[in-house]
């Protein structure tokens, strides 16, 4: 399939067949597909959790508003950014470019100080909004993966985030959960997988200047 007939192919999915895990390759290029994902900067501040254990999830479900693809589907994946985050991880991020791309500590510094100064500067609620934005970034690139590797997924704003913490002791991992993300391969039953996808027409959402 071409990107948009895989986008096509694609829906939310509300029942995933249990029985169908994801290849040890598939988790791989979501991985690292996350891991390429555009962010502020540069500096990659988010995570993502994946579970496979099943205990843990069904102790989700309820957090999630009784929605069965938590646990039904192959993964869960969660989508974190840090609970605390100031100059020290942003001078950290530096030091990477230096030792990857050799560039001289004299060449950054103006951009690493300036950076430095700007997060400590920030409130923890001004840093936790932005973080939670960028994991949408890595949502929307996730999604278009999944899409082109036939992976079934369906994204979820709908759980209670403190619950899901707690669950997964994100705390001990100095994070906080933003979006859920199950993914795995649609049931056969699904009401949804041969329902017509419904978008307004390119003239009514596309505007060109």
């Amino acid at each position: 399939m071409n990107i948009i007939e895989s986008l096509q192919w694609r829906y939310a999915t509300k029942k995933f067949d249990s029985t169908k895990k994801l290849s040890k390759e598939q988790l791989q290029v979501i991985k690292e597909a996350f891991n390429l994902t555009a962010t502020s900067y540069g500096l990659q501040a988010l995570s993502l959790v994946i579970v496979e254990n099943q205990n843990l999830r069904e102790q989700l479900v309820p957090h999630a508003f009784n929605q069965r693809q938590v646990a039904d589907a192959s993964h869960l994946l969660v989508l974190c950014y840090p609970d605390h985050f100031d100059g020290k991880d942003v001078a950290n991020y530096f030091d990477r470019i230096v030792s990857e791309r050799k560039t001289p500590e004299e060449t950054i510094k103006p951009f690493r100080d300036f950076l430095i100064n700007d997060f400590d500067s920030k409130s923890t609620k001004d840093k936790h909004a932005s973080f939670a934005k960028q994991t949408y970034i890595a949502l929307g690139n996730l999604l278009t993966v999944c899409a082109l590797e036939k992976i079934d997924s369906c994204p979820m704003e709908g759980f209670v985030p403190s619950k899901v913490d707690e669950v997964l002791d994100l705390a001990s991992k100095n994070l906080k959960s933003a979006l859920l993300l199950p993914v795995g391969f649609r049931a056969e039953d699904d009401f949804m997988a041969k329902e017509k996808k419904v978008r307004k027409p390119l003239s009514e959402i596309i505007i060109e200047i």
